[in-house]
C-alpha cells in the first residue's frame, strides 16, 4: 500500500526544518495555525450562543445550510474528518445496492491514504479505473463488468499532480454513470479550489454527481472538518454510519466556526489564488525548475527540481534558518535521478509575495 512521499533527508535535517518553520515569520507555500491567534479570532467569529450537542444545532447546523446551499444540495452533514465522511457515502451506497463493488482511481485518498479501511471496515472490493496521474474516462468505466455500488472521482486528484478534467470531460464521465445507473461520488477536498479552472459554479458542478464531499481545512484554512452534501434520505444514512465510526464528539463547534470563517474570507479569493498559481509556475519555469500540470489546473501544482533531494532540501532548510521565511515544503526524490519534487500550494499569504520574489526565492534552491 502507498504512504505519503518519504524524503532522504536526515533526522537532523528533518529537526533542523522543524525548528527553522517555528521561527518563520512569512509563508509562500502552504500555511502555519498559530494558535493562540487563531483561537482568538474564532471567539469573535462565532455568531451562536450555544454549542451544537454531539454535531446537532450550533454553528454546526448553521454551516450544514450553508454547504447544502452553496453545492445546491437537499441536504449536508459535517464531520471531523474526511476519511470518515466518504467511508460513510461509500459503505451506504454499498449496503443499498447489494454489492460492495466500487470504482476508484488507483491515485486516490481513499487507496493511497487510509490504510485499507474500505477494505478492512467496510468490506468494500476495489475496481480501479486507472492509475496513470490523470483522471479516469468512460471506456475505463466500461471496461469494469457487472454491478458497481458507486464511482468516486476525486477532483482535483491530489497524488497526481492536482489534475482536473475539463468540464466537458467531467460532463462525459457523469453522464457515463448515470447511463450506467451507478451514483457518481465526487471526492471534493480541493472542490472549492477547482471552479476557477472548471468555470463553472460550485452548485453546477455538484448537480454532476448524486453526493459530494468537500473539506474545510485545506483551501478554506480551517482547524479541521469535512462535509458530505446530498439526497436526505441518504445524509440520514451517512449520519447512522457517522455515529458508529465514532464521528460526532460531544461538540464540534471550533471547527464549525472555523470552516464558516472561510466560506466567508477565502472562498472568495480561488480566483485571485488560481491566478496567481498560474503566474508562479510561469517563472519558476524561467527561473530553471519544470512544473505539472502546466499551467496548473488549481492553486496548487509540483514543482520539479534538476537537483538531489538531500541537496535541495538542505538548501531549502538553510533558507528558512538566515531569513525566517518559508517556502516549501519538504523536498523529495523524483523518478528521475538527481531530480526532486515538491507541492507548491497557494493561499492568501502567498499573495503578500511578488511573483519575481517568489521566483527569485526558489531560484536561490538551486544554487551552491
Amino acid at each position: 500500500m502507498a504512504t505519503y512521499p518519504t524524503t532522504t533527508a536526515s533526522e537532523d535535517l528533518r529537526a533542523r526544518r522543524k525548528a527553522a518553520a517555528a521561527d518563520c515569520t512569512r509563508w509562500l507555500s502552504g500555511r502555519r495555525i498559530p494558535v493562540a491567534d487563531t483561537l482568538r479570532r474564532l471567539a469573535d467569529a462565532a455568531t451562536e450562543t450555544e454549542s451544537d450537542g454531539y454535531g446537532s444545532g450550533g454553528e454546526v447546523e448553521l454551516l450544514e445550510k450553508e454547504v447544502a446551499e452553496l453545492l445546491g444540495k437537499p441536504a449536508a452533514v459535517f464531520m471531523p474528518t474526511g476519511i470518515a465522511a466518504q467511508q460513510s457515502v461509500l459503505r451506504v451506497y454499498a449496503d443499498r445496492a447489494g454489492t460492495q463493488r466500487v470504482a476508484l482511481h488507483g491515485l486516490s485518498h481513499f487507496l493511497q491514504h487510509e490504510l485499507n479501511a474500505l477494505e478492512e471496515l467496510h468490506h468494500l472490493r476495489i475496481e480501479r479505473l486507472t492509475a496513470e496521474p490523470r483522471q479516469p474516462r468512460p471506456d475505463e468505466l466500461a471496461a469494469i463488468p457487472g454491478q458497481l455500488a458507486a464511482v468516486a472521482l476525486e477532483i482535483p486528484l491530489r497524488d497526481g499532480g492536482f489534475v482536473l478534467p475539463t468540464w466537458d470531460e467531467l460532463v462525459v464521465f457523469a453522464e457515463a454513470c448515470a447511463e450506467r445507473g451507478v451514483p457518481l461520488h465526487l471526492d471534493g477536498a480541493r472542490l472549492w479550489e477547482s471552479t476557477p479552472y472548471l468555470e463553472h459554479s460550485l452548485a453546477e458542478v455538484a448537480a454532476l454527481a448524486s453526493t459530494v464531499y468537500v473539506s474545510f481545512y485545506k483551501g478554506l484554512g480551517g482547524i479541521s472538518g469535512a462535509a458530505v452534501a446530498g439526497p436526505e434520505d441518504l445524509i440520514a444514512e451517512v449520519r447512522r454510519w457517522q455515529r458508529r465510526l465514532g464521528g460526532n464528539p460531544f461538540t464540534l463547534f471550533p471547527y464549525a466556526v472555523a470552516a464558516r470563517e472561510g466560506l466567508r474570507n477565502v472562498l472568495p479569493l480561488m480566483g485571485d489564488l488560481h491566478e496567481r498559481a498560474v503566474e508562479l509556475a510561469a517563472a519558476l519555469q524561467v527561473a530553471g525548475f519544470r512544473v505539472f500540470p502546466d499551467p496548473p489546473h488549481t492553486n496548487s501544482f509540483r514543482v520539479y527540481a534538476p537537483r538531489p533531494a538531500e541537496q535541495i532540501e538542505l538548501a531549502a532548510v538553510r533558507r528558512m534558518e538566515a531569513t525566517r521565511e518559508s517556502i516549501s515544503y519538504t523536498w523529495h526524490a523524483a523518478d528521475v535521478p538527481g531530480w526532486s519534487w515538491v507541492e507548491l500550494v497557494v493561499t492568501p499569504d502567498t499573495l503578500t509575495w511578488d511573483v519575481d520574489e517568489a521566483a527569485k526565492a526558489f531560484g536561490e534552491l538551486l544554487g551552491d
